[in-house]
């Protein structure tokens, strides 16, 4: 009878400052494809179920508790002495599951995937092994440190870019940094763990060698994308990441209907949802928890962050919008903003140069252009004319106003709130209105014309000046 697989738990090292990137912000949380860095190889350990998983965190660490609160465990490693010493400072958390064998992985790893370390963990109960690495061939293995194999294939030892000789300077494969430990093994050679460099640092690579000269058996396996591999340690680097992630999210989007007409300008965020059947136009930004359903299109020159997008909904060319919902049917643009907490309701119309801001516009309402709609809700099938603006804040405090289902408010009309329309009643264009409209009710609150025949033409023989200007 089989003994049951014990299951792995994961330490994941995020410790670095990542200094080469030049930047105050922690390394882990410098963003790629709309999320931190982090969230690759953390999403890959959740999705295979891996727990518990212990977060070794060191720069700003607070940052990056606050930031992946509840998602792990957190062990602060201060100062940070290296990925081994990292180990080191977590050993005590690991001991609390000795049935469980330990994942090791680089918090820099953004492309990771689940299957990824879900082959990893089979070779490593196939062969047996006391430890297992994903490795990579590149065509360019940089400053990455080499994977070093005897005649037979078995590991010898890993060295560093920067303690290699040319000749093993000349080898293509690299470690990815993500490891299996059996916990025992791995826990004996970090009791001998020594700093042996010029930075005083302690090197997960030297348990590897810890193990390989203890006579215990470390096997290896080589990713089929050598760019999960890749880490980020550079602006450079992150950029790249950048884009294979997005060139990767929207490959399965095509795969799975979704028409995406210009990839190489188009970004659609790791948390961004788009259904297929719908399209996604050039220059077109999908960010946040974004959702974009079926029949919708989006773009060209649109950024959606955290939106809503309905079933046959239309986003038209350089629109901004924010923590919104628009509904089935609805169209917007072009060059319209919208701020959150606005909803605009199925077949509504929101036109060119029109904001608005925790606004609710009613099935079929229209606000074509030219328009402020701030605090504002707007009933089912209401117009509002250009240039009209809701006057909603006073200085101290936002007010709302309410214009009624089937209302008119004609162009250039100012609404001072609290105030409301009832509905079906009409805003002459041009007035101010201070006072709540009835319903069924004409509103008129501008000055009444007052004009004077000749007076232009006196005025300029007066002046001495041309007839006309111009």
């Amino acid at each position: 009878m089989s003994t049951p697989d014990p299951g792995a738990q994961a330490v994941l090292l995020a410790a670095g400052k990542g200094t080469r990137l030049k930047s105050s912000r922690p390394k882990v949380l410098h963003e790629a494809a709309g999320a931190p860095i982090l969230e690759g190889p953390l999403r890959a350990l959740e999705a295979l179920g891996v727990r518990p998983i212990t977060l070794v965190v060191g720069a700003q660490a607070e940052a990056v508790e606050a930031t992946f609160a509840g998602r792990a465990r957190f062990v602060r490693q201060d100062p940070p002495l290296g990925t081994g010493h990292a180990l080191l400072v977590a050993r005590d958390a690991l001991r609390e599951q000795p049935q469980r064998r330990v994942l090791v992985v680089n918090g820099d790893l953004p492309l990771l995937r689940p299957e990824s370390v879900a082959a990893l963990l089979g070779a490593h109960r196939e062969h047996g092994a006391d430890a297992t690495l994903l490795t990579a061939v590149l065509a360019d293995a940089g400053a990455y440190g080499r994977v070093q194999r005897d005649a037979g294939g078995q590991v010898q030892r890993i060295v560093e870019a920067k303690d290699a000789s040319p000749e093993e300077l000349s080898i293509r494969e690299i470690n990815a940094g993500l490891y299996v430990f059996e916990l025992a093994p791995l826990c004996a050679a970090l009791e001998g763990l020594r700093p042996k460099n010029a930075q005083g640092e302690y090197y997960l690579t030297d348990v590897i060698a810890a193990l390989l000269a203890s006579g215990k058996r470390v096997a290896a396996l080589q990713v089929a994308d050598s760019a999960e591999a890749l880490g980020v340690n550079t602006l450079e680097e992150l950029a790249q990441a950048h884009r294979a992630l997005v060139a990767r999210r929207l490959q399965e989007l095509m795969l799975m209907g979704v028409v995406i007409e210009d990839p190489a300008t188009t970004m659609v965020g790791l948390d961004a949802s788009v259904e297929a059947g719908a399209r996604i136009r050039p220059f077109s930004f999908l960010e946040g928890r974004t959702v974009v359903r079926r029949g919708a299109v989006v773009g060209p020159w649109a950024r959606l962050e955290n939106a809503e997008v309905g079933q046959g909904a239309v986003i038209l060319d350089h629109c901004l919008l924010r923590d919104c919902v628009i509904e089935d049917g609805a169209q917007v643009g072009p060059f319209s903003h919208l701020r959150p907490e606005t909803r605009v309701g199925a077949g509504a119309r929101v036109g060119n140069f029109v904001e608005l801001k925790k606004a609710s516009l009613g099935a079929g309402a229209k606000t074509p252009h030219l328009s402020y709609i701030g605090d504002a809700t707007i009933g089912a099938g209401a117009n509002v004319g250009a240039g009209t603006i809701t006057c909603n804040y006073d200085g101290v405090a936002k007010h709302r106003t309410a214009i009624g289902a089937g209302a008119f408010v004609g162009s250039n009309s100012t609404l001072v709130a609290p105030v409301s329309v009832g509905d079906g009643a009409y805003v002459a264009a041009g007035s101010t209105i201070t006072e709540d409209v009835p319903q069924d009710a004409l509103a008129l609150g501008r000055a009444r014309q007052s004009t004077k025949p000749g007076w232009a033409r006196a005025r300029r023989e007066r002046l001495g000046t041309k007839k006309f200007h111009g």
